[in-house]
């Protein structure tokens, strides 16, 4: 490879490096070019995953100041450049891998913090980040639907108090009692027409 073009290829790393969330490197010894697209194409959404010359990775990796890699260079490496979900993009490489084992997942990193390939088997077994965020919301939804039930509730109890008071005023009519006029005439005002004329008349007598 030309100088040139070496240094456009550690310059094209270098970014990637940058410009990822995380990183996850692979060896891919013994995998057919089908199987790498059949990977290449189920990370799409999360990751781009490349095929890389281990000594121009070095150098990109010591220039974007990424030590994760040291010393795990080796074999035919390729590695997926994460710029979404890391953990759906982990979740990708492990059943992957699982299926194919001859795909090797030698190590990451994520924002800064290098991880092992265990740590990769952990991370894969979390919940996305959009899994979480709809947990979080459905639990603030049930929560707000308590607060509505226990704000209506007594609303909804006097509402049945006032509708059978008025059941028993229009069938039995008005009860003299001692109560003020004033609440006499608010139980009228709440009872059908008739009633209320009842209870007008009733209150005359008393």
């Amino acid at each position: 490879m030309a100088t040139s073009d070496k240094s456009a290829a550690i310059a094209e790393l270098t970014d990637k490096f940058r410009d990822s969330g995380a990183a996850v490197l692979t060896e891919y010894r013994g995998l057919s070019v089908a199987q790498l697209t059949e990977l290449r194409n189920s990370l799409r959404e999360h990751a781009t995953y490349s095929v890389v010359k281990n000594t121009l990775t070095k150098r990109a990796a010591a220039e974007a100041e990424v030590t994760a890699f040291d010393g795990q260079l080796q074999g035919p490496s390729a590695i997926a450049f994460i710029t979404g979900e890391p953990v759906e993009a982990a979740k990708v490489l492990r059943d992957f891998a699982k299926a194919n084992p001859l795909l090797v997942i030698k190590g990451g990193v994520l924002d800064g913090k290098a991880l092992s390939s265990e740590d990769i088997t952990k991370l894969a077994s979390l919940e996305s980040r959009e899994t979480l965020l709809a947990k979080l919301a459905g639990a603030m939804n049930a929560s707000l639907s308590q607060a509505v039930y226990l704000f209506a509730a007594p609303l909804s109890q006097t509402a049945r108090v006032v509708d059978a008071l008025r059941a028993k005023v229009e069938t039995e009519g008005p009860v003299a009692t001692d109560a003020p006029a004033a609440a006499a005439e608010e139980t009228a005002a709440e009872a059908p027409a008739e009633a209320a004329s009842d209870v007008a008349e009733g209150g005359d007598e008393s």
